[in-house]
């Protein structure tokens, strides 16, 4: 099965959104998330396999990963690892709760950044997570993932003047530390309902 870009598939939905927009006055606001990341103490994030840094990170401190993948250490950054924009899911759900009101008011069809406008390099997520676990982390290095960009932060501006919104609970601490006391609690992700 062919891997479809996660960028192509943004381009396609976001299209359709504005075509229902034109054609039908369906009205619609596109959260374009940068790394969505954190927890709440019930609900947190658990992937099989886990592809997410902080989580791959969170896991390995667990003991169930015995070394985690950094892909490119010569990028053109302070450390040499590429720099990503971290949001905590709770900024996220309170941009959602913006974003419906915006609708409700009679707000036009929009798109919107939700990011914080800084980053954090790898290096500084594994040491974060060191530090918030106390656990050692073992690390493998490998080359650059192709088309991977060196640094990718959002622009939020718009966010901010339109919605009102800016996050609140986004540094990297309290995203690990939320995430690492939702994953201690469930080690294996959601217990099974089915029974």
């Amino acid at each position: 099965m062919a891997k479809i870009s996660i960028r192509l598939v943004r381009a396609f939905t976001e299209t359709l959104f504005e075509s229902y927009d034109v054609a039908y006055g369906l009205k619609f606001v596109a959260l374009r998330y940068f790394n969505a990341a954190g927890a709440t103490e019930k609900r947190g994030e658990h992937h099989e396999p886990e592809t997410h840094l902080i989580g791959t990170l969170l896991q390995a401190a667990l003991g169930n990963v015995k070394e985690v993948p950094l892909y490119g250490d010569d990028y053109a950054t302070p450390d040499g690892t590429a720099i990503r924009d971290y949001v905590h899911i709770l900024d996220l759900a309170q941009a959602h709760e913006r974003a419906l009101q915006y609708l409700r008011q009679g707000g036009a069809s929009d798109f919107f950044n939700l990011g914080t406008g800084n980053g954090y390099s790898v290096l500084e997520v594994i040491e974060g997570v060191r530090k918030i676990t106390g656990r050692e982390i073992e690390i493998r290095r490998e080359q650059r993932r192709p088309g991977d960009p060196t640094k990718l932060v959002a622009d939020a501006t718009k966010a901010h003047q339109v919605l009102r919104w800016k996050p609140t609970q986004s540094d990297l601490e309290a995203i690990i530390r939320s995430a690492w006391n939702w994953q201690q609690q469930y080690p294996n992700g959601y217990p099974d309902q089915s029974s």
